[in-house]
C-alpha cells in the first residue's frame, strides 16, 4: 500500500477497534517495523499516542489495522515514508530486522550503517531527535558477525548523542510462559535529558506463570495427524517435541514464524484434539505472547503463526517502557535542540 493510501486509511477508517488510541495520553511515539503491534499495545498502556507506524507486510498491516483502526505506512526505506513522520514525538519504538554490516572504517558507527535497516531507523533519530529510544531484537544479535553488528549499532547510537544502555531479558520472567530471550536497547537523548547515568532494567516477577493455565480443552481443527507423528515427530531418537497438557507447570519453548511448519526439535505442541495431538491454538498464540484475548486476528493460521511468531512479548515492553520514562519524567529535560552534527544524510 502506497504511503497515500495508508494516510487516508488512518484518516478516515472509523470502525471501532479494540485498542484505540487513549482519549488522555502523556506522550507521543512512532512504531517502525511495527508487525501486529506488540509495541503499541504495551505504549498505549502506559499512556502513549501513537502518531506514526511503519510496517511493510500486507498480512502484518490487516492485522494491524483490525486492532487500531489505522493502515500502517509501507516501506521505511522510502523517503516519501519517511516524510509521513512528524517533526516531533517523544519515543521511537522499533524491532528493527537484524542484518550484517559492511564496516568501512574502524569506527563502525553511522557511516557503516548504510545498505541496512538499521540505517533509516538512525537516519530517522538523526533527522526528529526523540527523547528516548525504545529498541528489541533477538538475542543473538549480541554475537551476530562476531559481535561487530552490536557494536556498530551502538557505536552509532552513541555517535549520534544518545546514552544507551542494553539488556537480554527473557519474557518467562515477565508473566509470559514461554521462553523467549530477547535483548532491549533503550537510549537517552542526551541534549535533551541531563544527569543520565546508569538505567536499571526491569527484573520481572518474582513468580512464575505456566502455559497449563492457558490451554484450550478440545479444540478442533488442530490436529497433527497420526501419520506425521508416527513418521516424524516420534520416530527419531534424537530428541523429541515438547508435549505439554492442562498438567504441564512449564514455560513452553520460543515461538518462531515457522511454528506450523512442525519442527520436531524446537516445537511445542498440545495433547489434545482429534488425533491426541495438535498446533497451538491462535488464542494460546495470544496467551503466550502476552497479547489480550480480544486481539483480532483477520489473516490465515499461516500467517497468524508468522505473526505472533515476529512479534514481541507485550509484557516484556511494556516492563521496559514504564521504567525508561518513569527515568526520563525525573530528568531535567532541556529545550529540544537542533542536531547540527555532520550525519552525512
Amino acid at each position: 500500500m502506497t504511503s497515500n493510501n495508508a494516510l487516508k486509511k488512518s484518516l478516515f477508517n472509523i470502525e471501532e477497534v479494540p485498542f484505540p488510541t487513549p482519549k488522555e495520553t502523556k506522550f507521543t511515539f512512532i512504531d517502525l517495523f511495527a508487525g501486529i503491534g506488540g509495541f503499541r499495545l504495551a505504549m498505549q498502556s502506559l499512556g502513549g499516542k501513537c502518531v506514526f507506524t511503519s510496517e511493510w507486510d500486507k498480512d502484518a498491516q490487516r492485522t494491524y489495522e483490525a486492532n487500531f483502526g489505522e493502515m500502517p505506512f509501507g516501506d521505511i526505506t522510502l523517503e516519501s515514508t519517511k516524510k509521513q513522520i512528524p517533526e516531533e514525538f517523544d519515543i521511537l519504538c522499533a524491532g528493527f530486522p537484524c542484518q550484517a554490516f559492511s564496516i568501512a572504517g574502524k569506527r563502525g558507527g553511522f557511516e557503516d550503517t548504510r545498505g541496512t535497516l538499521f540505517f533509516d531507523v538512525a537516519e530517522i533519530v538523526s533527522t526528529h531527535r526523540p527523547k528516548l529510544l525504545l529498541l528489541e531484537n533477538v538475542k543473538g544479535l549480541t554475537t551476530h558477525d562476531r559481535g561487530k553488528t552490536f557494536q556498530v549499532i551502538q557505536n552509532t547510537l552513541e555517535e549520534l548523542g544518545y546514552a544507551v544502555f542494553s539488556k537480554v531479558l527473557n519474557a518467562k520472567d515477565f508473566g509470559v510462559p514461554q521462553s523467549r530471550e530477547r535483548i532491549f536497547i533503550v537510549g537517552f537523548d542526551k541534549n535533551q535529558s541531563t544527569k543520565i547515568n546508569s538505567f536499571q532494567f526491569p527484573e520481572g516477577e518474582a513468580e512464575p506463570t505456566y502455559i497449563h493455565t492457558f490451554l484450550e480443552e478440545n479444540a478442533q481443527g488442530y490436529s497433527i495427524s497420526k501419520h506425521l507423528q508416527e513418521t516424524y515427530l516420534f520416530k527419531k531418537d534424537d530428541g523429541k517435541p515438547q508435549i505439554v497438557d492442562k498438567t504441564s507447570k512449564i514455560q513452553v519453548k520460543t515461538l518462531v514464524s515457522t511454528y506450523h511448519k512442525i519442527q520436531r526439535l524446537t516445537g511445542t505442541f498440545v495433547r489434545d484434539g482429534e488425533t491426541g495431538l495438535r498446533l497451538l491454538t491462535v488464542n494460546e498464540c495470544k496467551a503466550i505472547m502476552g497479547f489480550p484475548p480480544q486481539l483480532k486476528v483477520p489473516v490465515s493460521r499461516t500467517q497468524a503463526y508468522r505473526q505472533f511468531g515476529n512479534s514481541v512479548a507485550v509484557p516484556v515492553v511494556k516492563a521496559v517502557g514504564e521504567k525508561a520514562i518513569q527515568l526520563l519524567h525525573s530528568l531535567p529535560i532541556t529545550p529540544r535542540l537542533i542536531h547540527l552534527q555532520a550525519t552525512g544524510v
